[in-house]
């Protein structure tokens, strides 16, 4: 194991482990789940680190510090746990990051709630996290904060006179000018930002909007520069500011795709849904989303073109989210309205049922026979950071004789742009259109469509991620930072050091 010196400190709103604890008082563990943890548990075992965040209980449960001490021993690296009242979680977490951060940064302002309690809150924990960071980094650790709960860390680490290389990833879009300057406190939350070493963002798309901003609020500000990573000159800091396509473990996927239990369930649901083809739609319950839009455009293809019906058949499923927001269950209502809608339009009384509603969260093996089974994924947010659904979709389809429509706004579109339909999510009727092009589409354009994609998302994985964006914060010059690897080149086999 390296040297306490050379050890990665990953900064999170949450722990990779879920605690519960039960009416007993005894503490349940549960492994996390998502790329972000499959990609840095790797580095945080090879070259030892920390991994700080809210474990998920109240600040008054009972004291969990041995099951912290006991799972990091597990899995390879320390577990630091941020402790959060009731009240810092509500205006925090419920409050500034899910009623202002997030449907802002989503081009969604009108749902935001700019109350100035949460943003007072939200600078109270950032302040919490960098306490407890300050006391465990040394100025040779690599901190790597992530997302929008903490992006006043930086900030509130350097006044505590913290020496260590501060790393800043984005997980959700930034939002052009014109939207983010509606934020009450946008220059505060900017100069933060800038007290990072390197910024991280998703597409080039979000990287232009956040520099455009910092232009226009902030006096003074340089650039240099081109190609994945920028130098920013701004508010008396010199950042680096690149962008890196998050992605998912695609070896993982297609080999768990291939089993034969997969296969076997894959099979089944064609069995129930004989001579059709089957269009997929995976996505958590969330305004972002697009759902609604998309059963919309899914009965006008019905309706435009009836020569599909009874040969094509949508499976819509959604994973549950904060269903005690009303937001959430309103929106819930609205689909399955819709799906009603839909089925009770169409429906055949032989058998055909146009909508698959499953309102519900999968396994991992019903996820991999539903991706494996679906001869075109319907991928349609309304906004997106990545969209990873995606890039497992096309990473589980082995056979490559399959359709990806996706929406434009989604980042995984900057490099799928070339395989995927490319859609407008809020044209209901080009959505329709897109549905029977794919329908329609054959077998050799399908499968070299699939294949290009299948190729860029091996080459360019999760793994390749964590490499490019330590790269680029450890580049003594950026001149001769490689970037985004070209068409031949093949995942990176292991992580530079930090």
């Amino acid at each position: 194991m390296a040297q306490r010196r050379d050890r990665l400190i990953v900064v999170s709103n949450r722990l990779p482990f879920i605690f519960r604890c039960g009416d007993n008082g005894r503490w349940h563990l549960e492994a996390g789940g998502g790329g972000l943890i499959t990609a840095l548990l790797p580095v945080l075992r090879n070259r030892g680190g920390v991994w700080i965040g809210w474990p998920g209980s109240a600040e008054d449960a009972p004291d969990l510090s041995a099951e912290l001490a006991a799972a990091g021993a597990d899995a390879g690296y320390t577990l630091q746990a941020v402790p959060l009242t009731a009240e810092e979680v509500r205006n925090f977490y419920e409050g500034f990051a899910n009623e202002i951060i997030w449907p802002l940064f989503h081009d969604m302002q009108l749902l935001c709630n700019f109350d100035p309690a949460y943003w007072r809150t939200y600078r109270e924990v950032n302040r919490k996290y960098a306490r407890i960071v300050d006391a465990a980094a040394s100025p040779r650790d690599f901190v790597w904060v992530h997302d929008y709960h903490l992006m006043n860390v930086a900030a509130d680490l350097r006044a505590l006179g913290c020496r260590s290389r501060l790393g800043f990833f984005l997980h959700i879009p930034f939002p052009s000018p014109d939207i983010y300057l509606k934020l009450p406190w946008r220059k505060e939350l900017l100069e933060a930002l800038l007290h990072y070493d390197l910024i991280g963002f998703q597409t080039t798309r979000d990287r232009r909007n956040f520099l455009q901003c910092v232009r226009v609020l902030l006096e003074d500000t340089e650039i240099e520069g081109r190609g994945q990573v920028l130098q920013v000159a701004a508010a008396g800091r010199r950042v680096r500011v690149g962008h890196f396509p998050i992605s998912i473990d695609f070896n993982a996927f297609m080999g768990q795709a291939s089993a034969l239990e997969v296969a076997a369930r894959a099979a089944e649901l064609h069995r129930l849904l004989p001579k059709r083809k089957l269009i997929l739609g995976i996505d958590r319950l969330d305004y972002t989303k697009g759902i609604p839009l998309r059963l919309k455009a899914f009965h006008t293809v019905l309706t435009r073109y009836p020569e599909l019906r009874e040969r094509i058949s949508l499976i819509q499923v959604v994973v549950p989210s904060r269903e005690d927001i009303r937001e959430y269950t309103d929106l819930k209502t609205e689909i399955e309205q819709l799906v009603g809608k839909i089925n009770g339009s169409f429906v055949d009384p032989g058998g055909w049922v146009p909508v698959w509603y499953v309102y519900r969260s999968l396994s991992r093996l019903d996820l991999l026979a539903y991706y494996r089974a679906a001869d075109i994924a319907l991928v349609t947010p309304l906004r997106d950071g990545m969209n990873l659904v995606a890039k497992e979709y096309c990473a589980c389809s082995i056979e490559e004789d399959c359709a990806l429509i996706l929406s434009e706004f989604a980042g995984a579109a900057e490099q799928l742009a070339r395989g995927a339909i490319l859609v407008n999510p809020y044209d209901v009727e080009g959505v329709a259109d897109a549905i029977h092009r794919a329908f329609r589409m054959g077998g050799e354009e399908r499968q070299a469509r699939m294949r290009g994609m299948r190729r860029s998302i091996r080459r360019q994985d999760v793994f390749w991620w964590v490499d490019s964006f330590l790269r680029a914060a450890i580049a003594k010059d950026l001149r001769a930072f490689p970037g985004l690897p070209g068409a031949g080149d093949e995942p990176h086999a292991e992580y530079v050091s930090v």
